[in-house]
């Protein structure tokens, strides 16, 4: 194994490490904390890996939060009035598909641009959710239980943070591991990322391109809808408007960093979801988001020497920096308002795309070759 595949074992491994320290400094219960990663985690799971594979077929749909927020009320709509959270979710998937749908006709049959299509649909979203939802704000959709699996949920340590979820976070873990043997072990997945690659060589051999772009959109369309309804119904159980917060971004964000890689998006969600809970327990565990940054920083310094990416004096005034915040932050912690600390998952949103940006040829060679050209059928 190379030292450039070793690079990511690693830095999860100190990540977790990490997550478990900041948790024992806090006086946090680090499982009760890695359960909340867990439930914060999964409506990003849902839509990024969705978009995913929409973006291997070589559509790209920015309408990400357009669709989460819709699923989000279509949900809670269905869950309310049928009585059963079940139903929507259901309802959710179909709302969000038949969304994705809107924009699959635009883009792939009227040839509309894909980018600006799906910024109008992610503001078409917001202000039909917010339209919809008036009559259900202040209601409590119904309960969504758990699935304690007996005798094995009560285990120590491992029943808590792995076996006592509901039954979205085992789908969603299903949802990853068959992504991942239907584009990589299946002739249709493989179609697919045909498709996204070269659609004009995929056409020539018979292929309906632009039916395999619908389907997948449809796909995609429907996890963002599941996504959305998670928020609704399991995390925040109850409707506001705009509260996916910009989730649907963090999530093509994700599908960049995952490297279009299904087990990679899920890692992405995982760290991103992290994100969001530390930024919550920061001020209450009065540490500063100086520790965060000395974190990353560490990180991005063990990246750099173990990929050897960097000349000595580089390495050199690196690790100095990273030990010099580090000593920093707890010497001298410094109270941010909640307002600034929120902004914490947006930051690393952006500062990650910039890393993943700055290695071009890497990106260029993960992603789909076709990803958001449009198809013309000829012939």
């Amino acid at each position: 194994m190379t030292v450039e595949r070793l690079t990511q074992p690693v830095l999860i491994t100190l990540a977790l490490v990490a997550l478990a320290v900041f948790a024992l400094i806090s006086g946090l219960d680090p499982v009760l904390l890695g359960a909340s990663i867990i439930i914060a985690a999964q409506p990003l799971l849902l839509a990024a890996i969705g978009e995913m594979v929409v973006e291997k077929s070589g559509v790209l749909n920015l309408g990400v939060e357009g669709m989460m927020i819709i699923g989000a009320i279509a949900g809670f709509a269905f869950a309310v009035e049928s009585g059963s959270p079940w139903v929507g979710f259901l309802g959710a998937a179909l709302a969000g598909a038949a969304l994705a749908l809107v924009f699959g006709v635009l883009t792939q049959v009227l040839l509309s641009n894909q980018v600006a299509t799906g910024l109008a649909l992610t503001l078409f979203g917001l202000g039909l959710a917010a339209l919809i939802g008036q009559p259900y704000s202040g209601l409590k959709p119904p309960a969504f239980g758990s699935l304690d699996i007996p005798g094995l949920s009560d285990l120590p340590v491992v029943g808590p943070l792995f076996l006592s979820h509901d039954a979205v976070v085992y789908f969603a873990l299903g949802l990853v591991i068959a992504v991942w043997l239907f584009l990589g072990r299946s002739r249709p997945g493989m179609i697919l990322r045909a498709v996204g690659e070269n659609h004009a060589a995929a056409h020539a051999l018979g292929y309906n391109v632009i039916a395999i772009r619908l389907a997948a959109i449809a796909f995609g369309g429907a996890c963002a809808g599941l996504g959305g309804a998670y928020l609704s119904l399991v995390r925040v159980p109850q409707w506001n408007e705009g509260m996916t917060a910009g989730a649907g971004w963090i999530a093509l964000a994700i599908v960049v960093f995952g490297a279009w890689k299904p087990w990679r998006v899920m890692l992405g969600a995982y760290l991103f979801g992290g994100v969001t809970i530390l930024q919550l327990n920061l001020q209450a565990a009065n540490l500063t988001p100086l520790w965060l940054l000395a974190f990353g920083l560490f990180l991005f310094a063990i990246w750099r020497t173990l990929t050897s990416r960097a000349g000595p004096i580089e390495l050199l005034l690196l690790w100095l920096g990273t030990i010099a915040l580090g000593t920093w932050s707890a010497a001298y912690p410094i109270s941010i308002q909640a307002q600034y600390l929120s902004m914490t998952p947006y930051l690393v949103t952006i500062i990650v795309l910039v890393v993943m940006s700055a290695d071009r040829l890497r990106a260029n060679q993960n992603a789909p070759a076709s990803l958001g050209q449009v198809f013309h059928k000829s012939g």
